[in-house]
Formats: C-alpha cells, sequence, structure tokens
C-alpha cells in the first residue's frame, strides 16, 4: 500500500515535470522552428499544459503545480506545513528533471541560445521593474486560483480552464518583459539545467510576494462576502 503523502507528492513531481517541459520546450521549439512558434504558441502551451495538469492531479494533490499555489493553500489552512515542504521539493525535482530531459532533445545550438528556456528579463527591464511584473502577474492568477480551484466546493469542471485564461493573459502581457514565469519550479529547473541564473531572485520574490498579497485580497473578499 502506498502512503498517501507519497502519491501527492508524487503526482506534484509529474506535473510539474509536464509545465515545465512543456513551457521550456515551447521556446526551445521556437528557437529549432526559427520563431513559427511565437509568443501566442508559447503562451498557449504554457497555459493548456498548467491547465490540463492541475485538472488531472487535483483529485490526488489538490493540483498545485506550483510552489506559490502551496503557499497560498497553506496560508489559507489547506495543506499543512511538512507536506508543503514535500510539495515544494517534488515540484523542483520534477522541474529539474523536464529541463534534463530537454537537454537530450534539443541540441546545445538550439537550447544554449535560450538559456534552455529559463525566464530572462528583457533588455531595458530592470530587477525591481521585472519583479514587479512577476509579482503583479501572480497576484491575478493565485486569486482566480484560490477563488474557482484550489477549494474543491467551489471547483467545476472548467476551473483549471479558467486558471489557464488567467495565465494566458499573464504571458502574453508579462512574457516579452520577464518571460511571466509565475512559478518559481519553472524557473528553477531550466536555469539549474543552463547555468543561466541571473535575476533568479525575479523569479522567486516576485511570485512570492504576488501571492502572498493574492492571498490577503481573497480572504478580505471572502469576508466581505460573508
Amino acid at each position: 500500500m502506498i502512503p498517501i503523502w507519497w502519491k501527492r507528492a508524487l503526482a506534484e513531481l509529474i506535473a510539474s515535470f509536464a509545465v515545465t517541459f512543456v513551457a521550456a520546450g515551447a521556446i526551445c521549439t521556437d528557437q529549432y522552428s526559427g520563431g513559427q512558434l511565437g509568443l501566442l504558441g508559447g503562451a498557449l502551451a504554457y497555459a493548456l499544459a498548467t491547465a490540463v495538469m492541475m485538472s488531472v492531479t487535483a483529485p490526488i494533490s489538490g493540483g498545485h503545480v506550483n510552489p506559490v499555489v502551496t503557499l497560498a493553500s497553506w496560508l489559507t489552512g489547506g495543506i499543512q506545513p511538512l507536506m508543503a515542504a514535500l510539495y515544494l521539493v517534488a515540484q523542483l525535482v520534477g522541474a529539474t528533471i523536464a529541463s534534463l530531459v530537454l537537454v537530450r532533445t534539443f541540441s546545445s545550438e538550439i537550447w544554449q541560445p535560450v538559456a534552455l528556456g529559463a525566464p530572462a528579463l528583457a533588455v531595458g527591464v530592470s530587477f525591481t521593474t521585472g519583479l514587479f511584473v512577476e509579482a503583479v502577474l501572480t497576484f491575478f492568477l493565485v486569486l482566480t486560483i484560490l477563488q474557482v480551484f484550489l477549494h474543491e466546493e467551489r471547483r467545476d469542471q472548467f476551473a483549471g480552464f479558467t486558471v489557464g485564461a488567467v495565465l494566458l493573459c499573464g504571458i502574453l502581457l508579462g512574457g516579452p518583459l520577464t518571460g511571466a514565469a509565475m512559478n518559481p519550479a519553472r524557473a528553477f529547473g531550466p536555469a539549474l539545467v543552463s547555468g543561466v541564473w541571473p535575476n533568479q531572485l525575479v523569479y522567486w520574490l516576485g511570485p512570492l510576494v504576488g501571492a502572498i498579497l493574492g492571498t490577503f485580497a481573497y480572504s478580505a473578499l471572502r469576508t466581505m462576502d460573508s
């Protein structure tokens, strides 16, 4: 009999693998195809992979697929600290394994120019601006997830794709500026494997701040509603 904590962690690992493999892989594919995929194609790949993986793993682990979603769940009493830490490890491991697979999928001539799909700040975008963009985008993502997805009693069959739609909007807006990761694991895996680390803190601090503010906004709105 497999312990339930192992099943939940494995679900998060697999989901994070899939999201990172598709999101970072789409950037490598765009490089391989000479730009045929484009921003919209990469945004759709990331958003759809996240929506599908959240929906698939929801009955097992709650469908977090993102460390800041796990943080929001912990802040709202949806997960215990030890399980949250286990989720974080699983998410980071899944993203790293996905990045290792991408290295074997694409030649170095393809993945090195795009740092294996690791998000990066555009020319002229400062650290502070990048952090601000990631925080704002993550704020709306986490607020949406808390409202329509994370709590089972309010989740319907379209909840995952509602989240995917918000993620898609965020990537279309923020992608050219910061890469619009909104997910520390998705940023960490490709950065670790490619060895490209500049501004990595943007993709941790920004989403963490956005998630905390999104959680506070959710709690305030729920209090007003009651």
